[in-house]
């Protein structure tokens, strides 16, 4: 079989911080300097942010956290293409989408933590929890988009993919379902290429992941993942167009995977390391910093402030990682049925019991060790 190369991704920005011609832009306008800047300075936040979490999780004082570093430009062009009545559908390595939302770090991180599966108001902020299984909130965001045709709201859900998570049949069913019902919901793919150690040539035999959105009967665009303006650019031009009664849409960004899939994985097992040095030099923040010193956008002034909001995060993501959590063993009941069950609550008593006895226990030993 011949495997037929794509055509360079679309971008705006190239490598070297130089726009792009016109001809090559693919009909898309690159974004004013002011959303540049905006753009720029929540990437270098989003990524302390990501380093700041990966370094208290190698301390030991977090289960587990999946590092976007590198991936920046896709999720932070997403968040900002969003409305404030609109949904996002995160998966577990879009932690810096909902800071960038507006998700305080402690509850981003409660989950990774063990305190709560989601430690935030999905209702308040307009995010579904992330998840874990692959594709299932693409259903999700498809549901709620329908829902919100249905009912005439100025609602779009945009829900972000892995490229592993295309490879899914609830990707399939999101895809097919959206398509026929011309729902208002985009999907964004974060091509990462790896699903945790298995490579995209391993997972498909078509050209790209956008290709696919044509057997489906949506548009489908090929994106430079870690030019943060062409992705906002196309991700707007897309939210617009579900808004407005256009459908959906396929989105797949070309990016890479830094680090490892989690602390719990060994990369250099499946990759190569001048891989992972060759994409390191296509950095998505250096890539936009270039372009906005020519511009003198970005000053030396304005850079310090930005480091400095970054670096002030970063202290508060430690600082709410040092507090003990308060841990309810009983709330392990909560939320289970809208009605108690009998049997649920006969356990939710015999747990009770246990507790008080354990606290009793635990007074008793105090008072003979003061004595």
């Amino acid at each position: 079989m011949t495997t037929v190369l794509p055509a360079p991704p679309l971008r705006l920005i190239d490598d070297l911080g130089r726009m792009v011609p016109q001809n090559e832009s693919g009909g898309f306008t690159l974004p004013v300097v002011d959303t540049l800047l905006s753009l720029y300075r929540q990437m270098v936040i989003a990524r302390r942010f990501d380093a700041q979490v990966t370094a208290l999780t190698r301390q030991g004082r977090l289960a587990t956290y999946p590092s976007a570093l590198g991936q920046e430009a896709c999720e932070i062009a997403a968040v900002a293409a969003l409305d404030p009545q609109d949904w996002l559908f995160p998966t577990y390595r879009d932690s810096i989408a909902l800071l960038t939302r507006g998700v305080e770090p402690k509850d981003i991180l409660a989950s990774f933590r063990g305190d709560w599966h989601s430690g935030y108001d999905y209702h308040t902020h307009r995010i579904a929890p992330q998840a874990t299984p692959l594709a299932t909130q693409a259903l999700h965001a498809v549901g709620l988009a329908t829902a919100a045709k249905l009912k005439r709201h100025n609602t779009v859900a945009l829900t972000l993919l892995g490229d592993g998570a295309t490879s899914e049949g609830d990707a399939h069913e999101a895809f097919n379902f959206a398509a026929v019902w011309q729902a208002p919901v985009v999907f964004v793919v974060q091509n990462n290429q790896f699903a945790i150690s298995v490579p995209l040539d391993k997972q498909m035999a078509c050209r790209t992941i956008a290709d696919k959105a044509i057997g489906y009967g949506m548009p489908g665009y090929y994106v430079d993942g870690n030019d943060v303006a062409a992705m906002y650019a196309v991700i707007s031009a897309a939210m617009d167009r579900a808004r407005t009664g256009g459908g959906p849409t396929l989105i797949e960004g070309l990016t890479y995977r830094i680090e490892a899939h989690t602390n719990s994985d060994d990369p250099t097992r499946y990759r190569k390391a001048a891989d992972v040095d060759l994409w390191r030099h296509r950095d998505p923040i250096e890539r936009l910093e270039k372009y906005l010193v020519a511009q003198g956008a970005l000053t030396d002034e304005v850079r310090a402030s930005i480091l400095a909001a970054a670096e002030e995060l970063a202290t508060t993501t430690r600082d709410c990682m040092t507090e003990q959590a308060v841990v309810d063993p009983l709330e392990l009941f909560e939320h289970v049925y809208s009605t108690p069950r009998t049997a649920l609550a006969e356990q939710r008593a015999f747990l009770a019991a246990e507790l008080d006895g354990d606290a009793v226990a635990s007074v008793v030993a105090r008072d003979k060790s003061t004595r």
